[in-house]
């Protein structure tokens, strides 16, 4: 897949060039392997409730992630465009040197 420079230049700023950016990369990683609703992701990755409500609106506000439901059961999955070009956000990430902690608990 062919890079996608605004894609590149949005991922640059919202992951490096603000604060929390760290956590919108768990955030996106962990909704690549599961979608989920809020209160899961705020369990899985020990993250106040109200944080991550901030940070999916900054990257639902941003075309990152989709939802689907209603209210509680409101699923949050990654929109397709930032899924085909996930090699990049994991370049970025590796970039900024980001941990993401995975499943078995190794950083990638």
């Amino acid at each position: 897949m062919p890079d996608d420079p605004e894609l590149r230049r949005l991922l640059w700023y919202l992951l490096g060039g603000t604060r929390g950016g760290e956590n919108r990369a768990k955030i996106i990683y962990e909704l690549k392997n599961r979608p989920s609703n809020l209160n899961q992701l705020a369990k899985r990755l020990g993250v106040e409730y109200r944080s991550i409500q901030h940070h999916i609106e900054v990257l639902k506000k941003n075309s990152l992630v989709t939802s689907q439901g209603e209210r509680y059961g409101l699923t949050y999955f990654l929109n397709p465009w930032l899924e085909s070009h996930y090699d990049l956000f994991l370049e970025i990430v590796k970039s900024l040197n980001l941990k993401l902690e995975s499943e078995s608990g190794t950083n990638l």
